[in-house]
């Protein structure tokens, strides 16, 4: 049986009146029937003039009733037909409101958040409706208004002057929706093709917004900041940045994180854009990205969840394909609840009766033996690589690390100084799995650099919980490469990333040399700036080779037995000492 929303209080004969609605078959090619709005009239006005919207497909077939206005009724955006930004959601509304009242401003937000068709909104006459013989009441809609969608994203909608409703009876339906569709395919496709002009090689994956939130204590730079590297991380993981929308808030929703006002606007980016994922720049709860999505009507993720698709997509290793499989199984298991129909009870048998076991917790408890055997593959390759290092140890082989914020050059680095061919692109996260190459002296001594996975902000922390042992790498390391991007607008806010996380690592590192790359990029007058603050640094292009002389003599000092093992530790702004 169809359910009318809001429908608490009706008498039984008025809710009868209403269910009979479900009955009606309207012209597929019309936006009313003068019947069909006179009984909506009546209904409205017997109620005490209450407002009644009711929801019909193209096939003439009402599919919901509501007592209230489109906003108070609307379909929640999840149980809309998706039909993208280039058509419409195939659904047109009729509500009766009082008399003299045209659309008002959560009418239309309505009409645009659920993409309809067309809304139709009549007004009950003043009179309240006359008597016919036989006792059938009309006259009670005075006049009517036509509201749909435009194309224009600056004008949203068109209101239509108060039209008669035996005229507005005779209009076409069928060809206002064809023209309106046929200008938004036209619309979609312009835009496809100048995002194909602006950015030739990408592919059009996931068509993503970007959401912020800024806080009593981050300025607008940092803000901004955080963004655009969010936005190169969603183009990282496959996707296209449609547009960024952020929010200042002394305290972030409990519910959606961000007011309940820039939710609806967001949800009008969504459906005017096309975008089929929001991300967001900080982490959700389970039940905030639930209600999200029921409100906006497509995925919602978080930084962290971008984080770990790129590691998937970026595993190549054994080792690293379980590491990442443990973050994701670790970032998942608290998000089991809430997710609908499939966590519905089982069926008992025999020595189960009663409640039996939620499909839920039998998820629960297979994750939690999968989290539980990787633990112990991951320990086991932990152990394969303490062997690995007590063997170049007792070869009495120097081993050096390159860390790094990540796409500051690491990968580049090691091919410079080793000749190799590690895959390196201007991306982040191009390296996931550690790579160890040889370096020889010209003496014969040698010692072995190691590449790591680039370090992040607010790296999550499965993240950082299932790469300890790849992470070990850098804490028995002989002595650390911190190589920084100059180059990067935000280059001193990485450098104190990198070291938060080098502090937070359960063994102590190696004694640091700080490597600024790219110089080739920058004038050489700022650089000489840069040097005076970091005295002990060293200052090189990968890509032109500058000033690598500098850093292979060090290295090879280290190979050949003459390097220092162990530095002293500095102030902190110049805190990185030599090899």
């Amino acid at each position: 049986m169809n359910e009318i929303l809001h429908s608490r209080g009706l008498k039984p004969y008025q809710h009868k009146q209403l269910q009979k609605l479900f009955q009606q078959r309207l012209s597929s090619n019309r936006f009313i029937t003068i019947e069909f709005a006179e009984r909506l009239g009546s209904i409205s006005y017997e109620l005490g003039e209450q407002p009644i919207s009711v929801y019909i497909n193209r096939r003439g077939q009402v599919i919901r009733v509501g007592m209230g206005s489109p906003f108070e009724t609307q379909i929640p955006a999840l149980e809309l037909p998706r039909q993208g930004a280039e058509r419409l959601s195939g659904i047109r509304c009729v509500t009766v409101q009082v008399a003299g009242q045209e659309p008002g401003q959560k009418s239309l937000t309505a009409l645009a958040l659920q993409r309809l068709d067309a809304l139709v909104v009549l007004t009950l006459s003043s009179a309240g409706g006359h008597r016919r013989r036989g006792g059938t009441a009309t006259g009670f809609i005075e006049t009517t208004y036509l509201a749909h969608l435009l194309p224009d994203p600056e004008l949203r909608w068109r209101v239509s002057d108060p039209i008669p409703l035996s005229l507005l009876a005779e209009q076409d339906f069928s060809e206002l929706v064809e023209n309106l569709e046929s200008e938004f395919r036209r619309l979609f496709r312009a835009r496809q093709v100048e995002h194909e002009a602006r950015h030739p090689a990408s592919q059009l994956g996931e068509r993503a917004i970007l959401v912020g939130l800024q806080d009593p204590q981050q300025s607008h730079e940092e803000l901004i900041d955080k963004l655009s590297e969010l936005s190169r991380l969603v183009e990282t993981a496959g996707g296209q940045v449609l547009h960024t929308l952020w929010q200042r808030r002394d305290n972030p929703s409990s519910k959606t994180l961000i007011g309940s006002g820039k939710v609806q606007e967001l949800a009008l980016l969504v459906q005017d854009l096309g975008a089929n994922l929001v991300v967001f720049d900080r982490e959700l709860s389970p039940s905030q990205v639930r209600t999200l999505e029921t409100q906006v009507g497509v995925r919602v993720v978080d930084r962290s969840e971008v984080i770990l698709d790129i590691f998937a997509q970026r595993a190549r290793s054994r080792a690293g394909k379980l590491q990442v499989e443990l973050a994701q199984l670790d970032y998942l298991l608290p998000r089991l609840a809430g997710r609908g129909g499939t966590m519905s009870r089982l069926g008992g048998g025999i020595g189960t009766r009663g409640p039996g076991e939620t499909q839920l917790e039998m998820e629960r408890r297979a994750i939690q033996r999968r989290i539980s055997k990787l633990k112990q593959e991951v320990e086991a390759l932990r152990a394969h690589r303490q062997r690995l290092r007590q063997q170049r140890e007792q070869a009495e082989i120097p081993v050096v690390a390159i860390v790094g914020y990540t796409n500051a050059g690491k990968s580049t680095l090691l091919n410079a100084l080793t000749h190799s061919h590690v895959y390196a692109a201007d991306q982040l996260f191009a390296t996931l799995d550690p790579t160890t190459r040889r370096l020889t002296t010209p003496n014969g001594g040698s010692l072995l650099l190691t590449d790591t996975v680039g370090f992040l902000t607010e790296l999550p922390t499965p993240l950082v919980n299932a790469f300890q042992a790849t992470l070990e790498e850098v804490s028995e390391a002989d002595a650390l490469l911190h190589v920084v991007d100059l180059s990067h607008p935000n280059w001193e806010d990485q450098i104190a990333a990198v070291d938060k996380l080098l502090s937070e690592l359960p063994l102590a590192v190696g004694p640091q040399q700080l490597i600024f790359n790219k110089i080739d990029r920058l004038d050489p007058e700022w650089v000489n700036d840069i040097r005076l603050l970091y005295p002990k640094a060293l200052f090189i292009s990968c890509q032109t080779r500058q000033n690598l002389d500098a850093l292979l003599d060090k290295l090879y000092r280290l190979g050949d037995g003459h390097g220092e093992r162990i530095l002293l530790p500095q102030p902190a702004l110049v805190c990185h000492g030599n090899l």
